[in-house]
């Protein structure tokens, strides 16, 4: 299979939006244009190990482990190799889980067998199937894997029906009582294909705004 281009033409996305949904098109020109750089490189492993680190820890609890993790590796990249040169009490020492811990040795494991694919493998990937890969590893679910899609390859069409943040999005956009339900938000945001990741983005930044600039967290319930 071809390699699948990373990012997509923002504007040419907008204009699609504006013109499918007048609600939506309204909080975009209140919002403004929205930019993001895809092309930067990354390490799916490394990407997926960060991830499983901060998982249920705050920003800067998270960022401080991860610290000591690179130190103990003596690198910057935490991939399979440098994760083969640790042992567990090492990684306990810096403050990881055994839980997480586990879960690293999976991911390196199902690195090293090709579960997880090189950057190049994973441009050469359909989103599905890159859903399927990447949740095989312990600790690694759907959600983690769209804002992989979203922000690191750039796939244009991924709406994560599950994300707290994106539900309260439509729920303001729709003036609605409450968030609506995944399936709900699945059948609503078939109007905004193939460009559900820039509508994402925009459902983001609706539920800040009625939050008052308080970050509303993107995560699953």
């Amino acid at each position: 299979m071809p390699s699948i281009p990373r990012g997509f033409d923002l504007a040419a996305a907008g204009e699609h939006l504006t013109r499918r949904d007048r609600a939506l098109a309204a909080w975009m020109r209140r919002i403004g244009e929205l930019q993001h750089d895809f092309r930067q490189r990354f390490d799916p492993t490394d990407a997926l190990a960060r991830a499983i680190l901060y998982q249920q820890l705050s920003g800067k609890a998270a960022s401080t482990i991860v610290g000591r993790v690179e130190v103990a590796l003596g690198s910057r990249r935490i991939d399979a190799a440098a994760l083969a040169r640790v042992d567990d009490a090492t990684l306990r020492a810096c403050g990881v889980s055994f839980a997480k811990i586990a879960a690293l040795r999976d991911l390196a494991q199902k690195a090293r067998e090709g579960v997880v694919p090189d950057a190049r493998g994973l441009a050469r990937m359909p989103d599905a199937d890159i859903i399927e890969h990447l949740t095989q590893v312990r600790g690694i679910g759907r959600w983690t894997v769209e804002m992989m899609l979203m922000f690191r390859l750039g796939r244009p069409d991924v709406l994560p029906v599950h994300d707290l943040g994106v539900r309260k999005g439509a729920q303001v956009l729709r003036k609605l009582a409450e968030p609506p339900k995944p399936l709900a938000l699945e059948e609503a945001g078939e109007r905004w294909r193939p460009f559900r990741t820039l509508a994402s983005f925009y459902l983001w930044r609706i539920a800040d705004a009625a939050a008052q600039g308080a970050p509303v967290k993107r995560s699953q319930d």
